[in-house]
């Protein structure tokens, strides 16, 4: 099939509920799929399938348990959880694989699906790639177990327990959360019953956001996308700091005691700082995307560390990850992966490990973000009707390096397409504010004048 109609994205599938690719015809021939690739040998096998708090979950978690039982693969289904909660729960079981609905931080009418091994790390593009091809070639139609080889279907009930447990053994064992007032907005997502239990366990004050899921009220004006919510509360309630979850809690945004945002850039090199002072940062390094801040760069050098930057989407922070031995990883955006203590990005546990440093340091996080200055930064979206190749389109292509010429080696350009989103992302950095952010607003009118959606 050709490149534009593959069905994975940098985070599994995703698109608008009830429309190709996220129906539930496509979601039964997906657990399909999976239960045939993740089932070798003759033991009982088990794939563990869970949520977040969207109203379309119940269709395409239906679909997707009727698709791996018609192929002899039994279900565990955890309901709403963390998608790194179900990372977790898939290891811990021993299960073939893991399967997350959720579109992460899109809106409610948004859903994904995205695999898990059975090690509890995304799966590689080889291995996607495959099941794409099992899906679209009809290849395994014909396979249908009967009588007593067809799959069951369990409730895991403890799976919210489980996970608490687990996330309270990430944080250090000689402290707690007394003392501390937090805002807590878990964007009416995935951890509204784990993030809260978490913190509450441990000792802090808890003034919670976001915790009354109706399917449809996911990321609406709150969450790691909405952080300025949150940062009202902070101020209001006199809090400590805040912590803004997204949909399924896969990413975490921080706001000071002021409620200025404490973005993920500002976390790695907070938990960077106190790595290296504890001999505990690997090589020294952390893996970063394309898309975080120059300032990260400066900061840890003067730390006497390292960052290694891949491209966006924290799957390919892990594979760097894992390829090099590094143990600290993330995105701008909030992902934070800290290997020692998990898979995959998780809100909650990178939460913990900033907590562990304020309460050990008795700073506020204010004064923990000094570690990190950025620099000027502008992210304009631009909705596209199509993928092109930039370079193809004179017009933009001129644009973009002119600017690159202005800037030098001050800053820098990079444009790129959403993994999720018909959206072209133009963002660059630089000395001056107002220069880039006019320079940004020119190359995304070149890209709305001859590649804009209408």
């Amino acid at each position: 099939m050709e490149e534009g109609k593959r069905l994975f994205g940098t985070d599994g599938v995703r698109g608008v509920a009830n429309i190709p690719p996220m129906t539930t015809e496509i979601a039964m021939q997906l657990g399909r799929a999976a239960a045939y690739i993740f089932k070798n040998g003759q033991k009982r096998h088990r794939l563990v399938i869970g949520k977040d708090t969207r109203l379309s979950g119940y269709m395409l978690e239906n679909a997707l348990v009727a698709g791996i039982c018609s192929m002899g693969v039994d279900v565990l289904q955890v309901g709403p959880l963390p998608t790194p909660g179900i990372a977790f729960i898939t290891s811990s079981m021993r299960a073939d694989a893991g399967v997350v609905i959720s579109a992460s931080h899109n809106p409610y009418q948004d859903n994904g699906i995205k695999f898990f091994s059975r090690d509890g790390f995304k799966l590689p593009d080889e291995l996607e790639m495959k099941l794409e091809q099992l899906v679209m070639s009809g290849e395994i139609d014909a396979l249908r177990p009967i009588a007593a080889e067809v799959g069951k279907a369990f409730r895991i009930d403890d799976a919210v327990g489980r996970y608490v447990v687990f996330l309270k053994n990430t944080f250090p064992s000689d402290l707690d959360l007394q003392g501390l007032k937090i805002v807590l907005d878990c964007a009416h997502g995935a951890a509204y019953k784990v993030a809260p239990a978490v913190l509450e366990e441990l000792g802090a004050e808890v003034i919670a956001l976001g915790v009354n899921p109706n399917g449809t009220n996911i990321n609406a004006g709150c969450g790691s996308t909405h952080p300025e919510v949150m940062a009202k509360a902070v101020v209001e309630h006199g809090a400590d700091l805040g912590i803004a979850l997204d949909g399924d809690a896969d990413r975490v945004i921080f706001v000071d005691e002021f409620g200025r945002e404490v973005d993920g850039d500002h976390i790695m090199a907070i938990c960077c700082s106190d790595m290296i002072k504890a001999g505990k940062l690997s090589k020294k390094t952390v893996v970063a995307t394309v898309m975080s801040n120059m300032g990260l760069e400066i900061a840890l050098k003067q730390l006497g560390g390292r960052v290694v930057r891949t491209a966006v989407g924290d799957r390919y922070v892990v594979e760097e990850m894992r390829r090099g031995g590094y143990n600290l990883g993330g995105e701008q955006s909030g992902h934070m992966i800290f290997l020692d203590h998990n898979t995959t990005g998780d809100g909650v546990l990178s939460a913990l490990q900033v907590l562990a440093i304020v309460q050990r340091s008795g700073k506020p996080l204010s004064e923990l973000a000094k570690v990190m200055t950025s620099l000027p930064q502008v992210l304009v979206n631009v909705r596209v009707r199509e993928r092109c190749d930039l370079r193809q389109i004179p017009a933009i292509n001129a644009g973009i390096e002119a600017v690159e010429s202005e800037l030098g080696e001050t800053g820098r350009v990079l444009i790129r397409y959403s993994g999720t989103e018909p959206l072209l992302r133009v963002m660059i950095e630089g000395q001056e504010q107002q220069s880039i952010n006019g320079q940004a607003e020119m190359i995304a009118g070149l890209v709305k004048q001859h590649l804009g959606a209408p």
